[in-house]
């Protein structure tokens, strides 16, 4: 498996086609219109290929600058992320993305970025307790009322009348839906008190309903695991000097 970052305007049509195909193959409802409208709101997309050069996984990244509480704050945002099934155990999505969010990191020169994404699948919340140690929200401690503000700014500013700042939930008008095979959580898995918490804030997944979620992305702030990824997704990415 290879991954590159590569800045969203220099995705082709046929590429555009392949991530579509993707997505498709794990969501439904979305029209293309409506994923290449989302992509184009983004600025960096993290490709993985197969050696063979087959698309297995995208990931799309909006990096930009926002001020809450006239405190700047830099963000990755992340948008659709797929990758094929067939590769789950393969944790080269992880390396891959951490490095490249550390690559542009270093390119625009901060010190810190935080990530601000929407989750509708308990694996994908799953992620954050296995890699991190300062997110939101989370099952052992309350949202800082910082943080929260933090929260509610960017997805008051991103989603408007979709986000419902009382329960923290995305609601789109035409939600991306995990296909029948992939949706919902199997009873086993909720005796993991974490992804239970996470049916418990979004209780609609199965319908699209997004939960927002924030952490901060450095080394200091990672799990033991998280590090090691960091390490490996940033010795992928060695040519841009350390701010």
């Amino acid at each position: 498996m290879k991954g590159d970052v590569v800045s969203r305007g220099s995705i082709d049509p046929g590429t555009r086609s392949a991530m579509y195909a993707l997505f498709q193959s794990q969501f439904r409802s979305v029209p293309f219109e409506q994923f290449s409208a989302d992509l184009d709101e983004k600025n960096w997309v993290l490709l993985l290929r197969h050696d063979d050069g087959r698309l297995i996984g995208f990931s799309c990244m909006h990096f930009y600058d926002v001020v809450v509480d006239d405190d700047p704050l830099t963000v990755v945002y992340s948008g659709d992320t797929v990758i094929d099934p067939e590769t789950w155990s393969d944790s080269a999505l992880s390396y891959y993305w951490m490095g490249a969010v550390d690559y542009l990191r270093r390119l625009h020169g901060k010190e810190s970025v935080y990530w601000f994404l929407l989750v509708s699948g308990y694996r994908t919340y799953r992620f954050l307790p296995v890699y991190s140690t300062e997110y939101y929200p989370r099952l052992d401690k309350p949202t800082p009322g910082r943080i929260q503000r933090i929260i509610d700014t960017i997805a008051g500013e991103r989603f408007g009348p979709a986000y419902d700042p009382d329960d923290g939930v995305v609601r789109f008008e035409i939600p991306p839906v995990l296909r029948d095979d992939l949706r919902g959580i199997p009873d086993n898995r909720l005796a993991d008190p974490h992804i239970a918490f996470f049916n418990r804030l979004n209780p609609g997944h199965e319908a699209g309903d997004e939960l927002v979620c924030f952490s901060k992305l450095s080394e200091s702030t990672l799990t033991r695991l998280g590090v090691r990824m960091w390490r490996k997704g940033k010795a992928l990415y060695p040519d841009v000097v350390d701010a």
